[in-house]
């Protein structure tokens, strides 16, 4: 509230709680930034590209303020066409970075397509159930929503872009639960995602214990997703276990319906099937990354050095941080990728606990406003893209502070507002721009 000439009250088109906070992360991750790359062989590039995306991604955010965020559920056509063509276009023109096709190389900068993308399905996402809240309770509008998303979900799978999914995902079932979906059928659709992700990780498990394989058992899973036959066995094995349980169901009276087990019996078949894809489109990267997760220390020179090193940084901050620019274990180069996917432990080396706390907080007090952006919204529209965005910025904290404590593994993901990152930057502030004008607008037609 801010007071008239006149002596009235006029509600305040800026959420200043929001935006002092998103400037000041802003500040704490350009401090981090250009302290983490000092001894980097690109460090001008990234220094430029950083004084770049702020500037650019301030007016990104000023200019989807200002704009009316309706106008994006009237053209909510040509936004989901957009996003498409922008990320096919990158498998035929964009250029391989770190094994996967995901930018596109213009001279003076990098442009990632899925971090605009998952603003993008966001503001469709919640079209569709916005104009199908009468019918949020049905199956088939819970799969149409994620048919929306599956042509997305392709060509992020395409690059491969496994960290995209991995935050997009959540966001999507968010979105479903707080329009009203039924838990039920979430349920399913979770079941499906975690069988999906089980089968992958139970391989790699195997991989990092090769002893299990004496087992016959265990080395018949195992060559499940390599063998024609063996998948075949497995599905012929799980549709008459399904049988035989609704059989046995009916014969004690316990009155399942049969659908109940086909639809559990598909779940695990379509969730093995998934996760055969998932594990032959993972780079040896990434499949390394999902070792390391379980054993750090079983490659302390390899793969599972990052996140050593950066616990060690982080340690090493103690309570008040050695200092800004300080830092040893950032600077002199020992925690690689410390600009994007570790900014956190440049952060806790350099401004010790309280700096973390101060990430933290800040956050928190993000996320918060967020959320009252949706209760305070005007529509449902404007509701559900406030829930999709703070979905977003709560999937990228938990990944983040997990992956330090050990409780996620590395994937890539950067910190919004504290890593290097022009793409995600700006579109993380286009996000909150447009977050900043269902704000504005939560009381009249401005």
């Amino acid at each position: 509230m801010i007071f008239t000439p006149q002596g009235g009250l006029k509600k305040s088109r800026m959420d200043w709680v929001l935006f002092i906070s998103v400037l000041i992360l802003l500040a704490v991750g350009t401090v981090a930034v250009l302290s983490s790359v000092a001894a980097l062989p690109q460090q001008a590039r990234i220094i430029r590209v950083q004084f770049m995306a702020v500037p650019i991604g301030l007016i990104v955010f000023s200019a989807a303020w200002s704009l009316n965020y309706q106008v994006y559920q009237d053209q909510w056509k040509f936004v989901y066409g957009f996003l498409l063509l922008f990320l096919f276009g990158v498998l035929l023109f964009g250029v391989v970075d770190k094994g996967a096709r995901s930018w596109y190389r213009f001279s003076f900068f990098s442009l990632q397509p899925s971090e605009f993308a998952r603003v993008g399905i966001i503001l469709v996402l919640a079209n569709f159930l916005d104009k199908r809240i009468n019918r949020i309770r049905e199956l088939k509008t819970v799969l149409g929503a994620f048919a929306l998303c599956l042509p997305v979900f392709f060509l992020l799978i395409k690059q491969p872009d496994f960290s995209a999914i991995l935050i997009t995902f959540p966001v999507v079932i968010l979105m479903l639960f707080a329009s009203g979906a039924s838990f039920f059928h979430l349920a399913i659709i979770l079941g499906y995602a975690f069988i999906s992700a089980l089968f992958p990780v139970l391989w790699t498990m195997i991989t990092l214990n090769p002893e299990l394989m004496d087992s016959a058992l265990i080395g018949y899973f195992f060559n499940l997703s390599t063998s024609f036959w063996g998948a075949a066995s497995f599905v012929a094995g799980v549709s008459v276990l399904a049988w035989l349980l609704w059989q046995l169901s009916v014969r004690l009276y316990a009155n399942v319906s049969g659908v109940y087990c086909a639809g559990a019996a598909l779940v695990l078949i379509f969730g093995f099937f998934s996760g055969v894809l998932v594990k032959g489109q993972m780079k040896e990267y990434q499949q390394k990354r999902l070792e390391v997760f379980f054993s750090p220390e079983s490659d302390p020179r390899g793969a599972g050095y990052n996140l050593l090193q950066a616990r060690i940084a982080i340690g090493s901050g103690g309570i008040f941080g050695r200092g800004v620019f300080s830092g040893t274990q950032s600077r002199l180069g020992f925690v690689p990728e410390r600009h994007t996917d570790f900014i956190l432990a440049v952060v806790g080396e350099e401004m010790g606990f309280l700096g973390m706390t101060l990430v933290a907080v800040l956050y928190a007090v993000i996320m918060r406003r967020l959320m009252q952006c949706a209760r305070l919204a005007r529509d449902r529209f404007g509701y559900l893209v406030s829930c999709g965005i703070f979905g977003m910025f709560l999937v990228y904290f938990c990944i983040n502070f997990g992956m330090i404590l050990g409780l996620a593994p590395v994937a890539g993901v950067p910190l919004p507002l504290l890593s290097y990152g022009g793409s995600n930057l700006v579109a993380t502030l286009m996000a909150l721009g447009i977050a900043e004008s269902i704000y504005a607008r939560r009381y009249a037609l401005v």
